[in-house]
């Protein structure tokens, strides 16, 4: 296994195994009326998604989904239009078990609500899948529709440097711009203001790592794991950049690291592999 193939095996599955999983599928006629709103511009559309979604679901799923879509293009009160799209997302989650579905419907019921909370919410949803999937158009959809989210829950709440931060984790991986540089100003202003920022922290250096700058992601991978001493991803991130720069011996102990604090024998046996390849 390549070892770009490996870390992304290995922290694809850490980082994703509480999310749902996807595919391209038709709505229907009520369902084509409600999607045109949040994807746009982009090589995905949410349209597409949901048809294929739909291919997937029982019968009498489908018979659940279409009473539901037909509520939401009845509904003209907005708090019935909020609690039909918190079932429609709880339909996708839970019974379906389907991620892009889900959270569409999640952004959209927090569209209506305006609620810095619930922007944030679903925003925050879409830029943790949006660092772990490998697809350019996927991280286009969630990156376009998360950033809609995140600017008006900064509009409410300008202090929000985590709304800040999940806004700038869009422009680097999102491709929703050509100047990475527009996430990454502000995220370092922040670190300048509060260099205790973790989750800036993890950003820059996912960012630097990105873009070749292994030096720099690992000042700040390593920063976050002064603090936080368990976290296994960052860990593997930390092993990769010092495999990529040909640092052997800090890759092999940052991986020997994380090992120890993964209970799963499949995970262990690839980093066991990787190792020993290193050695």
């Amino acid at each position: 296994m390549k070892k770009q193939q490996f870390i992304i095996t290995v922290i694809g599955f850490l980082l994703v195994i509480s999310l749902f999983f996807f595919a391209k599928t038709v709505p229907s006629v009520a369902a084509k009326k409600e999607v045109s709103s949040t994807a746009q511009n982009t090589g995905v559309q949410f349209s597409d998604i949901l048809v294929a979604a739909k291919k997937k679901i029982t019968i009498e799923q489908n018979d659940r989904l279409t009473a539901l879509e037909n509520a939401v293009t009845r509904g003209n009160v907005k708090e019935d239009k909020i609690h039909v799209y918190h079932q429609l997302a709880r339909f996708w989650g839970d019974s379906a078990g389907m991620f892009i579905p889900y959270i569409y419907y999640t952004a959209e019921a927090a569209k209506l609500e305006n609620s810095e909370k619930s922007l944030t919410f679903a925003a925050q949803q879409m830029v943790d899948r949006l660092l772990v999937v490998g697809d350019a158009g996927m991280q286009n959809w969630l990156a376009s529709n998360a950033k809609a989210l995140l600017d008006k829950a900064i509009e409410i709440n300008p202090g929000n440097d985590s709304a800040k931060i999940s806004l700038g984790a869009c422009y680097i991986f999102g491709n929703i711009s050509n100047s990475p540089m527009q996430g990454i100003s502000p995220i370092r202003e922040i670190v300048q203001k509060n260099p205790n920022n973790l989750y800036a922290h993890l950003i820059l250096g996912l960012g630097g790592k990105k873009s070749g700058q292994y030096g720099k992601a690992v000042e700040h991978f390593l920063t976050i794991l002064k603090t936080d001493t368990k976290n296994v991803d960052v860990m593997l991130n930390t092993a990769e950049c010092y495999e990529l720069m040909n640092n052997k011996t800090e890759a092999i102990k940052w991986y020997n690291a994380a090992k120890k604090l993964i209970d799963n024998a499949e995970i262990i046996k690839e980093i066991d592999k990787r190792i020993n390849e290193l050695k």
